[in-house]
């Protein structure tokens, strides 16, 4: 039957159809509705991890086991994952193993764009990139074959413009599969040295049985145009390809971007008079056809940075009546903002006020470093405010400690903040931390984490009670905050600060976004009152507006938080 589907749904649709038993994966934009997805077919189990790493040692385990197995991230989640995924290399499976992995080029959703290609050849792992919904369907049950026949694990590449396109897909019914049986093997599966070593030319000759594969199999073709230009290209940038060039070029479309078939490659160059790779990011392509030998253009012409484009393609070889048509209209910039009643703003606010260094963390709360709030000096990358906190409390030493905090939220500190306050406890720094509990993993649009008491299905689970679990690690000074109560939060903010000791203050205050909160009723300003002091404009709330030297709230995203009304030194705001 023929649908049209999401990039990451088809992946669902092929883990579905291919027999997958079991995926384990943290959600990270633009990979997240790949696990929501398979969530909807009760022949998969599947659940949130805590972190990556955990997804992807969930799913071996799985595999192990005998069942097929998928983990899903996103390419910053591959670097978490990335010792599991190194060492299964030399185990290889015993029921198929797939990992999907998305890249943001372009970053609309992430800190940086870094190309997951690199892991496939730095594992010697095989990695397929789909280039639509279709592919991305027949890729993910092809992996699954691959991973069986060829005793690997296999990742498979996504990217924004994939995961998140709609085309059409060809749907079939479930493979289902009787679980393969275990067998202990310690030769193969416990990777001791002794073990290790035995198992690492069994990677190198798998890895040349999977380049010769590639050189013949369906998912790597030539498509014949115009011989004067060849085209090396996969994913998106394949039909970018297909539509600036049409038949006036011969096109090498490479569904395998690791092992690459060395002699196709050499093959298709031969018969053209010039050869290009398109490639998003790094010149894996490009670099890997002139360590062969054959002479190709690409970085040359094309940007290294940020992602392609149609229009891009055709500026850059000169064929301007391939440009697409652009809008006469200018398109109202909408830098992203936290959302109206965001719990997260009233503590920002305080931190702000007080000029505090605030090292921050990866979740919606970045934004409390965009103006007015300006309220966060660093983010790296996930847990890493709290152990940066203590590194930088360790440096400076009282110079710091009494103004300087961490801010983390629940989910992310489940993520990977954990073993940093453990390192504040066990190594003493006089460090103060914040958890930002919103009840749910916001940024990537509302899924729950083990503090939440709830699983991916919604249905009632383990739960990380904060309080309990910060003493258990050591540390003694815990307090709970309510965002929307700013004197509350500067309080509890420079007591904190002042102790001699490490702390923690939990911000807690649900999601306003979530289904089950109530919302308060909305503001309005008394103008009579209102002298145009913009106060209430600190806080960056995007009800609130000025207009005619007089402050305004947008009765329609208003929530009634109150956190403005705190600001106001002339009672002109009122539910």
């Amino acid at each position: 039957m023929k649908q049209l589907m999401l990039g990451n749904a088809a992946v669902a649709r092929g883990l579905y159809e291919a027999g997958c038993a079991v995926v384990s994966s943290y959600p990270g934009t633009p990979s997240t509705e790949i696990t929501e997805e398979a969530a909807k077919f009760k022949e998969i189990y599947c659940e949130w991890a805590p972190n990556e790493k955990v997804a992807l040692e969930t799913a071996f385990g799985a595999s192990l086991a005998g069942k097929r197995a998928c983990c899903a991230m996103k390419h910053v989640g591959l670097n978490v994952a990335a010792d599991p995924l190194f060492t299964v290399a030399y185990t290889g499976v015993n029921a198929g193993l797939v990992i999907c992995v998305a890249d943001d080029a372009g970053m609309h959703s992430s800190q940086n764009e870094q190309d997951s290609r690199h892991y496939a050849n730095a594992a010697k792992i095989p990695m397929l990139e789909p280039s639509d919904s279709a592919e991305a369907l027949a890729f993910t049950k092809l992996a699954f074959e691959l991973s069986e026949t060829f005793d690997t694990p296999v990742l498979i590449k996504m990217c924004t413009r994939v995961s998140h396109s709609q085309s059409l897909v060809n749907t079939h019914e479930r493979k289902e599969l009787a679980a393969k049986s275990y067998e202990k093997n310690i030769q193969k599966y416990v990777m001791a040295p002794a073990n290790a070593i035995r198992r690492h030319p069994v990677v190198e000759s798998r890895l040349a049985a999977l380049a010769e594969w590639a050189e013949s199999a369906e998912i790597n073709f030539v498509e014949e145009g115009g011989t004067a230009l060849g085209i090396i290209a996969s994913s998106t940038c394949y039909q970018y390809a297909k539509e600036v060039f049409g038949n006036e070029a011969s096109i090498l479309k490479l569904g395998m971007t690791y092992p690459l078939p060395e002699k196709l490659i050499k093959s298709f160059a031969q018969k053209v008079s010039k050869v290009v790779v398109l490639e998003e990011l790094d010149p894996i392509i490009e670099n890997y056809c002139k360590s062969i030998g054959v002479v190709v253009h690409g970085k040359d012409l094309l940007p290294l940075c940020g992602e392609y484009s149609q229009n891009m393609i055709a500026h850059a070889f000169g064929k301007a009546e391939k440009l697409t048509k652009k809008l006469n209209e200018q398109i109202p910039v909408r830098p992203p903002v936290m959302c109206a009643g965001c719990p997260h703003r009233g503590i920002f606010y305080a931190l702000s006020k007080n000029n505090i260094t605030v090292l921050g963390d990866i979740g919606c709360y970045t934004l409390g470093s965009a103006a007015p709030l300006s309220a966060i000096d660093m983010t790296l990358c996930m847990g890493a405010s709290i152990s940066a906190v203590h590194g930088f409390n360790k440096a400076l030493g009282t110079a710091s400690e009494g103004k300087t905090v961490a801010v983390i939220g629940d989910s992310t500190f489940c993520h990977s903040g954990m073993t940093g306050l453990a390192s504040i406890a066990y190594n003493q720094s006089n460090s103060t931390v914040i958890i930002l509990d919103n009840s749910i993993t916001g940024m990537t649009g509302h899924q729950q984490n083990p503090t939440t008491g709830k699983n991916l299905y919604g249905d009632v689970a383990g739960k990380i009670n904060l309080e309990l679990f910060v003493k258990s690690l050591g540390i003694l000074r815990v307090r709970v905050v309510d965002p929307y109560n700013i004197a509350e939060c500067e309080s509890a903010l420079k007591e904190e600060l002042a102790a001699a000791e490490p702390s923690v203050i939990i911000s807690r205050r649900p999601c306003v976004l979530l289904k089950e909160v109530q919302l308060g009723e909305s503001y309005s300003v008394n103008e009579t009152k209102c002298t145009g002091c913009k106060a209430c404009m600190k806080i960056g709330c995007p009800a609130l507006a000025m207009k005619s030297k007089k402050a305004r709230v947008d009765a329609t995203l208003c929530v009634g938080c109150g956190v403005c009304e705190q600001l106001c030194r002339f009672d002109a705001l009122s539910s």
